[in-house]
């Protein structure tokens, strides 16, 4: 397709609505669309008119028409129907306040490819990046506006974790789009580089001492058991306490390690009161399941076995997650990648590399001294090595803090930072208020962007209480919005 990038009407004519709908949480009917975008919005030589279908899901459900504010979800690495179950507070405010609720998705994720199946070949992923991923909500924003002709409505953006990374961004890149953001869980500071490269592995230490030391204890003493057993050859005793597919051999030790620490960050991440299946199927305080595991079984390193199981049986493709898996096949379960706490699989987890291996600066390795995993080191230059080596580039730690504010985002305007004191990426972001007008809220007792998610029977009163007044601080924003724009007879109440 060939369209002038001065004529956005164009791509009104290049809308492909799927017949697929999508019940979210409280009984939410999204439709997934499909709206056609650049794939280079910066180079118009190589790729100028180049473009492909950028899947967003939308529910017009509840929105006042002409008044009602936009609230649009900035998608992260992975597909967007996954973020859009587990980020139910935006239908909640949604009903509350008459919004229209949009979730995009991020290119190079999910079925948001630019090339089809050649989208991972070195000579596209290059465009895959913060800045062009940004530039596609941009322009949807705008085409969302223009169709639904509400110009002048207030968009509101939404995103936890990365996609709270790039909620903020979109206030502070795009204001003239974005009128505030809520950024759960973002760790604006570690992304760029700043702060302890070993603190997330301290977070989740924490986090699993939170349920007493004898928990951190016991899984200490399994990773010394096991370095043990390994030092004496005892690879076949390692295999069957592990239950691995494949043999457990002094070279794929690490990886088993790697394994191991893999599922105790998403078990942290996901550490919430209730049964959720966002990254895994998993039970309300998994945390605790996992400790109840390890400390209960006969020996250390069966108990660090079955600990790490909790999470892998919960992934199992099988008939039934409820059954354990017969063995683990470590190797296509965990697969090492530029974050050490993990890139997921498929091609999504081919995304992220690049992406950790380019402009996001994700955590360093373990050192058992301030966290209780075995030594692991990925320092910045072993990470430029595996860059260079398997993605073909070298990341540019500095890139993201200068483009977007690091030490300065107090120069920004209307973004909340919420963080719950069980994510061990809590550190990494933003704890107290820079600004009347960035404000950074804690859930006491709240694991990874837990107030992202919808209202639930078993939610404790700290989550309740954090998004009201998020509620409170949006309903704010909207009707600031249409005050200074000289529509104050527009009012939206809580």
């Amino acid at each position: 397709m060939r369209c002038s990038l001065f004529f956005l009407s164009c791509f009104a004519l290049f809308i492909f609505v799927s017949s697929k709908s999508i019940i979210g949480q409280n009984g939410a009917m999204f439709e997934e669309r499909y709206f056609t975008q650049f794939v280079d919005h910066f180079n118009m030589e190589t790729f100028g008119t180049t473009t492909y279908q950028q899947r967003y899901l939308i529910t017009e459900q509840y929105w006042t028409k002409g008044s009602g504010p936009i609230f649009f979800y900035t998608g992260n690495e992975g597909n967007i129907e996954g973020f859009q179950k587990a980020s139910g507070l935006l239908v909640d405010l949604a009903a509350k306040m008459g919004a229209m609720v949009v979730f995009a998705e991020h290119r190079f994720y999910g079925t948001s490819l630019p090339f089809g199946n050649n989208t991972f070949m070195h000579k596209n992923i290059g465009l895959l990046t913060v800045e062009q991923a940004m530039a596609d909500y941009a322009y949807l924003i705008e085409h969302l506006k223009e169709s639904y002709n509400a110009t002048h409505v207030p968009v509101i953006a939404f995103g936890g974790s990365y996609g709270g990374q790039l909620a903020a961004y979109m206030r502070m890149k795009y204001p003239n789009l974005i009128a505030g953001s809520l950024a759960a869980s973002a760790p604006l500071y570690w992304i760029t580089g700043h702060g302890d490269r070993h603190g997330f592995w301290k977070s989740v230490t924490e986090i699993f001492g939170k349920q007493g030391s004898a928990c951190v204890d016991r899984i200490k003493e399994g990773f010394k058991d096991t370095n043990d057993f390994a030092a004496k050859g005892k690879f076949t005793e390692i295999t069957a306490a592990f239950h691995t597919c494949e043999p457990v051999t002094s070279e794929t030790l690490d990886h088993l390690y790697e394994w191991i620490r893999n599922s105790f960050t998403d078990l942290a991440m996901m550490n919430y009161p209730y049964p959720s299946d966002f990254l895994a199927p998993l039970p309300g305080h998994p945390v605790k399941a996992a400790c109840e595991m390890i400390t209960s079984a006969p020996t250390a390193i069966e108990g660090l076995a079955a600990g790490a199981g909790l999470f892998y049986n919960g992934t199992s493709s099988h008939e039934t997650d409820k059954v354990s898996l017969q063995c683990f096949d470590i190797m296509k379960e965990y697969v090492e990648c530029a974050d050490p706490t993990g890139c997921g699989l498929g091609n999504d987890a081919l995304a992220w590399n690049y992406q950790a291996c380019t402009e996001i600066v994700l955590p360093g390795g373990t050192n058992n001294i301030t966290d209780m995993f075995p030594v692991l080191p990925f320092t910045l230059e072993m990470r430029d090595n595996y860059c260079v080596k398997n993605v073909g580039v070298k990341p540019r730690n500095r890139w993201l803090s200068i483009n977007f504010w690091s030490e300065n985002l107090d120069k920004a305007s209307n973004i909340i930072f919420s963080n719950g004191d069980l994510d061990p990426w809590r550190d990494g972001g933003i704890l107290t208020d820079l600004s009347p007008t960035l404000k950074a809220l804690t859930v006491v007792g709240g694991a990874h962007h837990f107030d992202l998610r919808g209202s639930h029977k078993d939610d404790p009163q700290s989550v309740i209480d954090v998004r009201e007044k998020e509620g409170a601080i949006i309903m704010d924003w909207v009707n600031q919005h249409w005050s200074k724009i000289y529509l104050p007879d527009i009012h939206i109440t809580l």
